[in-house]
């Protein structure tokens, strides 16, 4: 049992490799001091902060943000150190609280590498402090133990880190403040709310995706992108979830469907078995007056692949707040202008000899001047992000990348299942050009609509049977996608098209045989296969509840399973809604996913019925469409779907790699 703490209470720790996992509802800095059997700092390199994130034994995050997981290593640690203590602090500036009274109360979690929690400590009392000391881990007769501090200061990290005896206090806390407020550290907005065992990571930069923010204009997601579970960036409906969690799981303002059953786990499989952290790539100095030229997987994680999974985070939650900014500044320059010409048209005198076209011309030269000033910020950014992009794009492995990526032709049927997935790509008008990648968590946190509407983004009307067709080939490349990323077996596929209109789509999962079964046809076929998961999904839960998962009958397929529903409603009755519902429901939390190729218009005849359906699933869309927002500042991201290149045959080998995979896995 996970021990919650109260202030001044301690607990033993059994294992020395841990994580701390801090979840405080608004950016805060999270720091670490080491300090001897006195408790003393012997200097700054004692500290871990952002602008300095690892030391022997200790990593913390590099930016700002609402989540934090900092990873200890105390068999590491030199044998000097016998005290850690986790510090919290506000960022300076900006509009952000400057006192914790004036936020949530932080919760701080000791877990182990595999996510179970050891001790948890809510650090509740504080008002006008704006640092903390929330928790120490401290080394007692050969062995470890965490205690719950709580210790806030008013005069912020400067005379936290005096109290502990750091002669430099005030310069490093100088530093540490000016690393996060010139974006050395990435800080990020809070994300939607998330259940206490939610993934916290948020390890990269200043913009949001998403995880769940709000989505599309018909309804409510990324983050993102994700308290809810983390949402990829991108994990809501609508939502850019990630990130993540993206992300920002990817997401829409509207939350998440609350998921029922067991948790979903979000730490990474491979924390499981105990490896070491990726070292973090070098990072060659930059020319004085020069940005720092980018590395792919410059950001915390445990793995390469988490690293950068958190740097496109990063890019993405930059790219927001750098056009939030710009947006800003441009709307200040308007109405800065309209006040001027108004406060100089009001004097009747200003009509007299030429004042009021001079005072029209000085606030439109003052406005042209603003304008310039925010662009040039902006395009310094945007140019800093391009060439991050530039690199972090062909690094990527087969699970973030896009179809186009030459990683792709060497593809092998993976061991583990990777932390996130690529659904497609995110960009804002202001840069159509810089693409970031839209990464949902896995598992997958909410099922998908992929809307076959006769609606364009200009609102003009195309072509239906173009894009049912368009629908349906993103339909296909997703679930082509999920099965290339599970390891042999862990994956199905399963397929209702009662009228059989999909048949030529399908072609790539058919002929390789990659589907569980033949897709489903007529009013039989969608009734046996919506029963049969129904089924599968009360027996998995009555399992779960009832502690008797070693119990399932035999023959069950214990593997993820994904249902891909064609041309809805036509074909389905009233009965078929309401497991469809179920489905959207229940079954994530039992690892049964729905992805609906489905127009919300033709829908519609269902009225009330539908709309717990329509808005439980992630809307996604064939053709660009700027139905997502990021949850920190609202911007309306035009998504667009990863496709196969037109020619080329990358699909198929993918597809014949996993059917191999599969046999032999039998």
């Amino acid at each position: 049992m996970a021990a919650e703490l109260v202030r001044g209470q301690n607990h033993p720790l059994s294992q020395v490799r841990l994580e701390i996992r801090v979840a405080a509802g608004k950016p805060v800095v999270a720091a670490a001091t080491l300090g001897d059997e006195h408790g003393r700092i012997h200097g700054v390199e004692w500290v871990a902060h952002p602008g300095t994130p690892t030391l022997p034994g200790l990593e913390v995050s590099k930016q700002a943000a609402a989540d934090h997981r900092l990873a200890v290593d105390l068999g590491a640690m030199p044998e000097a150190v016998h005290r850690v203590s986790v510090l919290l602090s506000l960022p300076l500036g900006g509009d952000g609280p400057a006192r914790f009274g004036a936020v949530a109360a932080p919760f701080v979690a000791v877990t182990g590498l595999d996510g179970t929690e050891v001790a948890s400590y809510t650090i509740t009392g504080l008002d006008a402090e704006s640092a903390v000391v929330a928790l120490e881990l401290y080394r007692r007769q050969g062995a470890w133990k965490v205690r719950a501090v709580g210790q806030g200061y008013a005069g912020g990290l400067a005379e936290l880190l005096t109290d502990q005896g750091l002669p430099q206090a005030p310069h490093l806390a100088g530093s540490i403040n000016e690393a996060v407020a010139q974006g050395l550290a990435r800080s990020v907005a809070a994300p939607p709310p998330r259940t206490p065992d939610a993934d916290r990571t948020r390890q990269t930069a200043t913009p949001a995706l998403g995880p769940d923010a709000s989505g599309s204009t018909t309804q409510g997601a990324p983050g993102a992108v994700a308290p809810q579970p983390p949402t990829s960036p991108y994990g809501a409906q609508g939502a850019v979830t990630p990130p993540s969690g993206y992300p920002a799981e990817p997401a829409p303002t509207q939350p998440a469907a609350p998921t029922t059953g067991v948790p979903i786990d979000y730490s990474h499989p491979r924390r499981q078995s105990g490896a070491p952290p990726a070292p973090a790539p070098t990072v060659p100095p930059a020319p004085p007056g020069q940005p720092a030229q980018p590395v792919a997987g410059d950001a915390t994680g445990w793995s390469m692949e988490e690293r950068l999974y958190n740097q496109v985070w990063g890019m993405f939650e930059d790219l927001a707040r750098t056009m939030a900014a710009y947006r800003s500044a441009v709307d200040f320059a308007d109405s800065r202008m309209e006040k001027e010409l108004d406060q100089a048209l009001s004097d009747p005198r200003s009509r007299i000899g030429g004042q009021g076209d001079a005072a029209r011309e000085a606030a439109q030269a003052k406005h042209a001047q603003l304008v310039d000033q925010a662009r040039a910020a902006l395009d310094r950014d945007l140019a800093q992000l391009t060439a991050e992009s530039e690199v972090v794009e062909p690094a990527l492995p087969p699970a973030f990348a896009g179809w186009d990526n030459p990683v792709w032709h060497g593809y092998r049927v993976p061991m583990e299942i990777p932390m996130a997935l690529r659904l497609g790509d995110l960009h804002l008008p202001e840069s159509p050009e810089l693409r970031i990648p839209m990464l949902v968590r896995l598992p997958l946190e909410r099922g998908l609509w992929i809307d076959s509407g006769d609606e364009s983004l200009d609102g003009s009307s195309a072509d239906s049977h173009e894009l049912r067709r368009l629908a349906l080939d993103t339909a296909v490349a997703h679930a082509a996608r999920l099965l290339a990323v599970y390891p042999a077996g862990e994956f199905a596929v399963h397929v209702i098209d009662p009228a059989g209109s999909a048949a030529q789509a399908l072609v790539p999962l058919v002929h390789t045989g990659v589907l569980a079964a033949p897709p489903a046809v007529g009013a039989a076929g969608v009734t046996d296969v919506l029963t049969r998961l129904t089924q599968r999904v009360d027996l998995v839960q009555m399992a779960v509840r009832g502690g008797a998962a070693d119990s399932l009958p035999p023959g069950l397929d214990t593997a993820e399973q994904l249902l891909i529903v064609n041309d809805f409603p036509h074909g389905f009755d009233d009965r078929a809604v309401t497991q469809l519902r179920y489905l959207a429901d229940e079954g994530p939390s039992v690892g049964v996913h729905l992805m609906m190729v489905a127009d919300r218009e033709d829908a519609a005849g269902y009225g009330p019925l539908l709309d717990p359906l329509w808005r439980s699933l992630m809307r996604l869309t064939p053709l660009p469409d700027d139905h997502l927002a990021d949850p920190w500042v609202g911007h309306a991201w035009t998504y667009e779907p990863a496709l196969v290149p037109p020619g080329s045959q990358v699909l198929r080998q993918v597809l014949t790699e996993v059917a191999t995979a599969r046999t032999k896995y039998r």
